[in-house]
């Protein structure tokens, strides 16, 4: 990597090539002091953060956005709460087909017309009687298909928060008092009644250790509430103790990024928090069925893009080890297990059920070569696989195009906003991943809840879960084609799941890599830590600029500099053109310290609004895993009036501490899915134990035209490039593809 002294950044030396920072710290605070009752567990994990222990590459404290609903009572469901309803609805009407098409059919119970004429005719031949004439009158012709519809793009919309509701009074009033009468802070009536529903009183009531469904409560703490209720005769074997950790083990797993866990494991965590008998309180939970066995055994992660970091054994905050080696058995939540098999069935179903089509005349006035072999393995197989950098993203927009060119009704989708922004003018219908799930852009659906589409095109594809990756699966019709296109060297999904990688280590589609090339410095630095290798690059232009700093006040000091003078005075850009990136939100350079000095150069104020200002930019997350960015607008007694783009929206009061926090600075995690102008990536001393490639490689590449690498941690960054690869994910998806799917040959 090249070195270039920062215009602004005057008596400082150059650092050796490609040192940098790691580690930041948790997101989210732990709850309480385990004191052993839940009266501390007010302060909530933050749900705008990445969440300790969560998702992501898997690096400790470097995980996604937690999951933790509203604390207040009666709050308005937040817009997680509505898209998980509706991903419900959706996994109940997608049950029902399924159960449709294997339930076994009556001999010509479901034939019409003259079908069901024929039919008639043989039975009375059979049967010797004699056959009534208009039973063998001719067909009627065939009407030729009706001409292809012309695709009506939608206008491009930001997301549309759903229409308050509020909870139910009664159930939030009811749980208050089981709270109370067992020490527990009543604000957690409200999550509590999201996790267990409207008989949460009474549930909650009879097991107190529900309380752990809500994400801040500890184990400890559920244990003095427990108490509190039941008396000093409740104890550390208590059946209903070990049942509700057990879901919890999984539930941390999943956060993780975990599908499944080996019970190994789980029994090591349970025998973490006290309970005697981990054997039988698993083969208890099994057989109540509050979890799934899976006895074929598993791996943790076998092949694919994480094998270079197989067998190395991690933990999360709460002690549930990450298996490195064969587990005889596998545990998991029927909520991600099944949606699990769920994927891998539509996945099957849509390679098997596509009729093959002859798209040459389109191929050859394809702008590349690469997006002329993806239209040809495209027009033959309905799943497809294309991965590539940034630049390669114009290959299946390319296909898009040609697609609707030949009378097909397609869309592109994007994990962001900004993603789908970035390729406005493009020539297709580009939408969300969110927005065509909810229905709020794209098609639409028909009358079977499917996509009114021929060929769905999903950029972004690493960022997929295996919740959201069933449910669009699951949309797309028999005979449809799917291409899951993106990057595999970025970090992976918030959500539990390895989908795209899974899919790629499998080999059962075709496989198209593209050879368009990221360009420029960037692209030339990037390409070699996806490689692991951190080379220099000559920046003639100051696209690469290393800042160095000693500590973490002048790293902040560094990077207000870059932002708010020298970035723009050197490529002629805003302020707001420039996004800032770092590892953490805690920390003393992490997202808050560094959005309190870029709030206080670019839009200094009181705060007025719950310590928003009109002009302040944040980032607004409607869902874990999706990060918006947004200027504050106004407030008033509905909520924090946000605007994105020309649009406005309010953010419910109940939500805009949890939902929404200043966006200068973003982690990667956050910023994966969305570029800027120009990038300014913050490597403070604090920050190595939460570096790793994958992470290198997302926040590195976030910027189009400029990136400067704020540097305060020596050898710790080539380090994680060349030896942190991603951290191994325990899945099932790639097996169950290979169960139903013969390996592919791969193109080219």
């Amino acid at each position: 990597m090249s070195t270039e002294r920062d215009p602004a950044a005057e008596g400082t030396t150059e650092p050796e090539a490609g040192a940098a920072a790691r580690g930041a710290a948790p997101a989210g605070e732990a709850a309480g002091s385990g004191s052993g009752t839940a009266g501390s567990a007010s302060g909530a994990a933050d749900a705008t953060g990445d969440g300790a222990g969560t998702a992501g590459d898997g690096s400790p404290g470097a995980g996604a956005a937690s999951e933790a609903a509203e604390a207040a009572d009666g709050a308005a469901p937040s817009e997680a709460q509505a898209e998980l309803a509706a991903q419900r609805e959706l996994r109940e009407r997608i049950a029902r087909r399924k159960a449709e098409r294997a339930g076994p059919i009556a001999a010509g119970g479901k034939l019409s017309g003259p079908a069901a004429d024929l039919l008639a005719a043989v039975r009375a031949v059979e049967s010797g009687k004699p056959v009534d004439p208009g039973l063998l009158r001719p067909a009627a012709p065939v009407a030729p298909p009706p001409a292809p519809v012309a695709r009506q793009s939608r206008p491009e919309a930001p997301p549309r928060p759903p229409e308050p509701r509020t909870a139910p009074l009664e159930a939030v009033a009811a749980v208050r008092k089981v709270l109370a009468a067992g020490g527990a802070p009543e604000a957690l009536a409200g999550q509590v009644c999201e996790a267990l529903g409207e008989r949460a009183a009474e549930e909650l009531r009879e097991n107190p250790w529900l309380l752990l469904a809500v994400d801040e409560v500890s184990p400890g703490q559920a244990d003095g509430f427990a108490r509190a209720l039941l008396g000093e005769g409740c104890g550390p074997g208590d059946e209903r103790r070990a049942g509700a950790l057990v879901s919890r083990v999984l539930e941390r797993a999943a956060r993780q990024g975990h599908t499944v866990l080996a019970a190994s494991a789980v029994r090591d965590a349970l025998a973490g928090h006290g309970v005697p008998d981990p054997e039988g309180a698993v083969r208890q939970a099994v057989e109540e069925s509050l979890v799934l066995e899976f006895p074929e055994g598993g791996e943790a992660l076998e092949g694919g893009a994480a094998e270079e970091g197989a067998g190395e054994p991690g933990e999360d905050p709460e002690g549930v080890a990450v298996p490195g080696a064969e587990a005889p058995v596998l545990l998991g939540l029927d909520r991600f297990a099944l949606a699990e098999e769920s994927l891998a069935e539509g996945l099957a179903r849509l390679a098997k059920t596509v009729r093959t089509a002859s798209w040459e005349e389109a191929a050859a006035g394809a702008p590349s070569p690469s997006a002329a072999e993806l239209i040809r393995a495209v027009a033959g197989h309905g799943l497809v696989v294309h991965e590539g950098g940034e630049a390669a993203r114009a290959e299946p927009v390319a296909l898009a195009v040609a697609a609707h060119a030949l009378g097909l009704r397609a869309a592109v989708a994007t994990h962001s906003e900004n993603g789908r922004d970035r390729l406005a003018g493009c020539g297709a219908d580009v939408v969300t991943v969110a927005g065509l799930l909810d229905g709020g852009e794209g098609p639409g659906r028909d009358a079977e809840g499917l996509f009114a589409l021929d060929l769905l095109v999903v950029l972004d594809a690493p960022q997929l879960d295996v919740e959201r990756a069933a449910l669009l699966v699951e949309s797309v019709a028999d005979g449809g084609r799917l291409v899951l296109g993106g990057d595999p060297a970025v970090l992976w999904s918030a959500g539990p799941g390895r989908v795209f990688a899974d899919l790629l280590a499998a080999g059962v589609c075709p496989r198209v890599v593209s050879r368009t090339p990221d360009p420029g410095p960037i692209g030339e630095l990037v390409s070699g830590i996806g490689i692991g290798e951190l080379n220099q690059v000559a920046a003639a232009d100051r696209e690469v600029v290393i800042v160095p700093v000693r500590d973490a006040g002048e790293a902040v000091h560094r990077t207000v500099q870059l932002v708010a003078e020298s970035v723009p005075r050197a490529f002629g850009t805003e302020a707001g053109e420039t996004q800032v990136i770092t590892v953490g939100h805690g920390g003393s350079a992490g997202t808050r310290a560094l959005n309190a000095a870029l709030k206080q150069r670019l839009n200094p104020g009181p705060g007025r609004f719950g310590g928003f200002d009109p002009g302040d930019r944040v980032a607004y997350v409607p869902a874990p895993g999706r990060t918006l960015q947004a200027t504050v607008v106004s407030a008033d007694a509905e909520g924090l009036r946000l605007a994105y783009g020309e649009t406005a929206f309010t953010v419910p009061r109940e939500r805009v501490e949890r939902a929404v926090r200043h966006g200068w600075a973003l982690t990667a995690h956050q910023a994966a899915g969305m570029r800027w102008p120009a990038a300014v990536v913050v490597l403070p001393g604090d920050a190595k134990d939460g570096l790793s490639r994958p992470w290198v490689y997302t926040a590195f590449s976030r910027g189009e035209r400029h990136l400067s690498v704020v540097h305060g941690v020596d050898q710790a960054l080539p380090k994680a490039v060349a030896e942190i690869p991603a951290q191994d994910r325990t899945t099932r998806l790639r097996t169950q593809v290979e169960s139903l799917l013969a390996p592919a040959d791969q193109p080219g």
